[in-house]
């Protein structure tokens, strides 16, 4: 379970969280619904540790991390893994290296062991096939397409296998097709790892089909947290917003294709 509990936040002049609070349960996945520039993706570094709190803390399973040395922090979120808005793979690396590169630096957080060559060899080729990848090992980031990188990222957390993994924006300036695509991958990454998925993202469409429950991020706090069910009959501005722009996009939740 992840508790983020009175948290504020300033850059500068400007207060991007503002006391907020939210409860994650384990197992689940939950969406930070919200407009760009709202602070999501600053909620997520706080969550995995990059950034620290004015004020107010973050608790991961039972454990305040906000005050943690680097030492310590680092045994509470070694589970943690996360797929950044811009993919963030390594331009000099082919996609074998970017998709081990967690093991070759890091013990496996599962079994507290260092893998060998082989064995990380074939955890990347796991990873790749289960995004779909099969056989790229050798190519160059620059030689995929932004949905390929999208779902290389992806592997690249599947490789390591995290029980918390954190998404920003995992469906950003992709096209419908290739945004199902991926969006079907968190729900079977999810089933396959049996982890905790936290996404953030200002696209109605994909945080119906993939959450179980949806948080919405306002002004610098969460102001609505429900089911997806009962998430559109909200009475309020933004989520009415939303309810008319899927109109003529009715989207039904479904299992990923097996």
């Amino acid at each position: 379970m992840i508790k983020i509990v009175d948290l504020w936040k300033k850059f500068n002049k400007l207060q991007v969280l503002k006391g907020m609070n939210l409860t994650i349960n384990e197992g689940e996945i939950i969406v930070i619904l919200g407009k760009s520039g709202v602070g999501k993706s600053v909620l997520l570094k706080h969550i995995i540790g990059i950034e620290q709190p004015d004020s107010g803390y973050v608790e991961v399973n039972g454990v305040n991390i906000t005050n943690l040395n680097e030492s310590d922090l680092y045994k509470v979120v070694e589970n943690m893994g996360m797929l950044f808005q811009g993919c963030a793979l390594f331009d000099s690396l082919d996609v074998e290296k970017n998709v081990g590169f967690y093991l070759h630096q890091h013990i496996d957080p599962v079994t507290k062991k260092k893998l060998n060559e082989n064995e990380i060899k074939a955890r990347v080729k796991d990873a790749l096939k289960m995004v779909g990848l099969e056989n790229i090992e050798n190519k160059m980031p620059s030689d995929l397409s932004g949905g390929m990188k999208k779902r290389a990222a992806l592997a690249r957390l599947i490789a390591y296998r995290p029980k918390i993994l954190l998404y920003d924006e995992p469906t950003t300036g992709l096209d419908p097709m290739t945004c199902k695509q991926i969006n079907e991958l968190i729900i079977k990454t999810q089933n396959e790892l049996k982890g905790t998925s936290i996404v953030v993202t200002h696209d109605i469409h994909s945080a119906l089909f993939i959450a179980d429950r949806i948080a919405l991020q306002e002004d610098g706090v969460i102001t609505q947290l429900e089911t997806v069910e009962k998430f559109l009959s909200i009475d309020n501005p933004i989520v009415s917003f939303l309810k008319e722009s899927l109109e003529h996009h009715p989207l039904m939740r479904k299992e990923p294709q097996k």
